[in-house]
């Protein structure tokens, strides 16, 4: 059992969605493993799944006024993917008052063994580029459902 990055201090339980996928030819290096780089369009992958899924796309919050840059990104690789190997990316958000978004990721594989675990952090930026002090009213509203217990 691996440690969780982010710690749930009393808000609500964390959300997650899953996607899956497999490894393309081009994604590969000449022994037919994945590249590590690829891995953090993975983890994208499991963003934009979130975001669609709760109403929460990039572009949703560019909308709304807000940038999501990530301040953060951390991987661990505990074993590789291969050439076609079919894996699921789950992405889960931890809750949080500040202006940002606190996603866990484990990318698991066709065995169901974890191969590489990992978090970001995306800060709350307004379209001029200086941080928020305080979530777009999207962001809001979706986390007063999520504590409601709506989602």
């Amino acid at each position: 059992m691996f440690k969780p990055y982010f710690r749930d201090g009393g808000g609500p339980p964390p959300l997650s969605v899953v996607v899956e996928r497999a490894a393309r030819l081009e994604e590969t290096d000449l022994l037919g493993i994945v590249w590590h780089g690829r891995y953090a369009g993975y983890l994208e992958d499991g963003r934009e799944a979130f975001g669609r899924r709760y109403g929460l796309s990039y572009l949703e919050f560019r909308a709304a006024g807000a940038v999501l840059p990530i301040r953060i990104l951390h991987l661990e690789y505990l074993a590789p993917l291969k050439y076609l190997e079919a894996f699921a990316v789950e992405a889960t958000l931890h809750y949080n008052e500040a202006a940002r978004l606190d996603m866990e990721y484990k990318i698991v594989n066709q065995k169901g063994e974890t191969v590489t675990r990992g978090y970001s952090v995306q800060m709350m930026v307004g379209l001029d580029g200086v941080p928020l002090l305080e979530a777009p009213p999207l962001y809001l509203n979706f986390q007063k459902r999520w504590r409601e217990g709506l989602l």
